[in-house]
């Protein structure tokens, strides 16, 4: 898992375990203690944290919700808790508004919405990817798409467990590794995409996204992270998701819809390449942003890997283009996973332009 870190690099990554106690508060602490300073930056300019989600939590009928949310959480994920605990520590910041960043898709759903702050599918961060297992090519490419608020706002870490696990994983400052995309030394890699639930499909206090990805950094195999969903989904999910696994030991990548009340969807993807952005292709409704992406993405070339970055690189569409440049949604970065060749790359950057700022090995 070593990695090349090229001169145009503007992301910081940073390297620590294993510990011999108390790991998981330790890998907490030391993610908030390196990234202080970005964490207070985002919690001080993230308007929906500072304009939605405190104000919510300071209200009387808010305290059920995130109560339960709290309880369901810590209960199912003890150590990933105490990580939480461990950046608030770090960090310097009050644990609620690091608890707030984690579920806040679990928590907006719930927040009544005014002319002043809009439905959060209108403010909801998007993801795009591109995949194809062919004879030619196994490859996966990841627009990593999200609200301004995040610009200049992540970083990598790659830490190693006590138990011989190492990871490396895109992070939001102040939330757990990753609600973005990530790896193992299992040969185990996701991307993730949002998609927004209908109202009527939200649990309230049911399992958190940011957990669930979470978990998935330590699975052993794609049939593990499979297990992981059965586990999770069996005990309920607040909201659903679209992981993209990925095995390199098998070269084989699948595409999984989640949602609440233990609904899941698994698709394995093959030589005709599949897109997929922010709504559910086999298990739920659509939306109007994701329905032009995916439109605009049927009508491109998709015989090679430069065809995929120039189709997560398009910006044809104004209103809706596939990369992201603002005012509200911008594409933060694209990860490239290559089966064959067993490596990650992230751009930084329109990915027609291929600037790479690192390149990490899967084997």
């Amino acid at each position: 898992m070593g990695s090349t870190n090229l001169e145009s690099n503007k992301l910081e990554i940073y390297e620590f375990g294993p510990f011999e106690e108390d790991e998981s508060f330790q890998i907490g602490f030391l993610i908030g203690q390196r990234f202080s300073k970005l964490i207070q930056n985002r919690l001080s300019t993230d308007l929906i944290l500072q304009n939605q989600l405190l104000p919510f939590a300071q209200l009387q009928n808010s305290q059920t919700l995130i109560h339960t949310l709290s309880q369901t959480n810590k209960n199912k994920f003890p150590n990933y808790w105490n990580e939480l605990k461990g950046i608030a520590q770090g960090s310097g910041v009050p644990f609620l508004n690091i608890l707030l960043l984690n579920f806040r898709k679990e928590i907006l759903p719930f927040i009544p919405k005014t002319e002043e702050y809009p439905k959060e599918e209108d403010i909801n961060d998007d993801c795009s990817d591109i995949l194809v297992v062919s004879n030619s090519m196994a490859v996966a490419v990841h627009n990593e798409d999200a609200n301004v608020a995040l610009v200049g706002h992540t970083y990598l870490v790659k830490v190693t467990l006590s138990n011989g696990t190492t990871f490396i994983a895109y992070t939001y400052a102040g939330e757990l590794p990753s609600c973005a995309f990530g790896f193992n030394n299992h040969g185990v890699a996701f991307t993730l995409n949002s998609v927004p639930p209908c109202e009527e499909e939200i649990v309230g206090g049911a399992i958190g996204r940011n957990f669930v990805s979470r978990d998935l950094l330590e699975a052993t195999s794609i049939e593990d992270a499979l297990a992981r969903f059965q586990r999770i989904h069996s005990s309920e999910a607040s909201v659903g998701h679209s992981y993209n696994l990925i095995d390199t030991r098998t070269r084989r990548i699948l595409n999984v819809e989640t949602a609440s009340r233990n609904r899941i969807s698994v698709r394995e993807i093959g030589e005709t390449p599949f897109f997929h952005a922010n709504m559910y292709l086999h298990l739920q409704a659509q939306d109007e942003n994701s329905l032009s992406r995916q439109t605009r993405a049927s009508s491109l070339a998709k015989e090679s890997k430069s065809d995929f970055l120039a189709l997560v690189g398009d910006t044809n569409n104004e209103k809706y283009p596939i990369y992201m440049t603002g005012p509200l949604l911008y594409t933060l970065c694209t990860a490239v996973i290559d089966l064959d060749e067993k490596i990650l790359t992230i751009i930084e950057g329109n990915p027609k332009e291929k600037q790479e700022s690192y390149v990490f090995s899967l084997s």
